[in-house]
């Protein structure tokens, strides 16, 4: 029998009457902005800015870490559903050591198949059909396929472009500071009686906002007084840049007990292919999303977990190196873009800018970026697949400089010309 296909690539429905294939939840859902670019990128020949990922492996004594691992047939069967006791306990030393956060790793840590399974089942674990989950905007793709998973009503909270003009009379609107930033008001004016959830993402991808710890403050005690629950992302806690600051949620007043927090090890060592993540929160919140998690992988990565655990354990040298390579790259980007004519948001963290195409008589982000590879031989991700306010997202377009710096340095080049 044939299955005939929606638009979207996914099973639709026969002329028999029959619903369609797909769950309706995700029908919204077709393939990923992300896959789709790629193969763009690699039919064209292109420069791939657009998917996160690097393209050098991490520390080669990380590596090592996991082939002596395999060598020594630890992890090759399936290790314990919370994850291996090492690196458990490397997690509670990591978020002890650097924010003072204390966890027990046989009850408050939790190893999971990457960040994406983190935050998938901390969703399903914590919501019910008809909860609300209020997102900041624009947000990681998962985020509403998760929650619509999971039952759930997304409610967006869009982070807006600001600029602020260069100081003295002669300052030019080219040179202007420009970020993406929280409005408290309309974060508190989104929460309702049917609020379950705050989804936070800081370093936030795509923007690179870095919230302020003013800003964490007024989320914290939203989220006491509204008695909420707090899933925070910070996959990108170790890539901040200039003088931003990295505030774990966790550590304010009234949050320990009520924030799942997620990490991963894909973005700090660059092993994205390994799918190492963890969550971490009280017994209670871990024991609810361990409950979800051993219903889809199960468990995963084994001989990687052993490595990840020597990982976290690198020197502080280690971090700072990565951190000041990576703002290096940013800058080098950043600058290249300018120079194209494009109005550059500079993050203060995570590896992607964000920039405006009006400057260029563009408006259209897909369009942009589905004509870039033949136009300049380089692919970018339009950022509006990552609004529910698709307006609000059209002009901007994200790219990525965790790269080599002199695939960087061409793609600029291509970009310029």
């Amino acid at each position: 029998m044939a299955v005939m296909t929606s638009s979207s690539g996914a099973p639709a429905a026969s002329g028999t009457g029959r619903r369609p294939l797909l769950n309706r939840r995700l029908a919204e859902f077709g393939t990923t902005i992300f896959a789709e670019m790629s193969a763009l990128a690699v039919r064209t020949g292109s420069i791939n800015l657009g998917q996160g990922f690097p393209d050098t492996d991490g520390p080669e004594e990380v590596r090592e870490a996991a082939v002596r691992a395999l060598r020594d047939g630890r992890g090759n069967q399936y290790p314990p559903g919370p994850g291996v006791p090492e690196l458990r306990q490397a997690v509670a030393a990591h978020q002890q050591r650097r924010y003072g956060l204390s966890y027990d790793p046989d009850t408050e840590v939790l190893v999971t198949a990457g960040a994406t399974e983190a935050i998938a089942a901390s969703l399903l674990a914590l919501l019910e059909p008809g909860d609300e989950v209020v997102a900041l905007e624009p947000y990681y793709d998962s985020y509403a396929a998760c929650i619509a998973m999971a039952g759930g009503t997304r409610v967006p909270v869009t982070l807006r472009p600001h600029e602020e003009a260069p100081e003295g009379p002669d300052g030019d609107m080219d040179d202007a500071a420009r970020s993406f930033r929280l409005d408290l008001d309309e974060l508190r004016d989104a929460v309702t009686d049917r609020t379950r959830v705050l989804l936070i993402n800081t370093p936030h991808n795509p923007t690179g906002t870095v919230l302020t710890r003013e800003e964490l403050t007024a989320i914290a005690e939203l989220a006491v007084e509204r008695d909420l629950l707090v899933v925070t992302d910070e996959v990108y806690e170790h890539l901040v840049f200039d003088d931003a600051e990295h505030i774990p949620l966790a550590t304010f007043p009234g949050m320990r007990e009520r924030t799942v927090t997620i990490g991963s090890a894909g973005k700090t060592f660059s092993f994205t292919g390994w799918k190492v993540g963890w969550v971490t929160g009280s017994p209670e919140l871990i024991g609810a999303v361990r409950s979800a998690k051993q219903f889809l992988t199960y468990v995963s990565s084994g001989p990687f977990q052993y490595a990840v655990a020597e990982a976290l354990a690198l020197p502080d040298t280690y971090f700072e190196s990565f951190r000041q390579d990576m703002q290096a790259k940013r800058d080098l980007l950043s600058e290249g873009l300018r120079e194209a004519g494009f109005a550059v948001y500079q993050p203060a963290g995570t590896y992607f800018v964000t920039t405006d195409i009006r400057p260029l008589g563009e408006s259209d982000g897909f369009a942009f970026c589905r004509a870039l590879p033949e136009r300049a031989g380089v692919v970018a991700i339009p950022n509006a697949v990552f609004y529910d306010h698709r307006a609000a997202g059209a002009p901007f377009v994200r790219f990525a400089f965790c790269k080599q710096r002199e695939v960087l340095e061409e793609a600029v080049k291509r970009l310029r010309s």
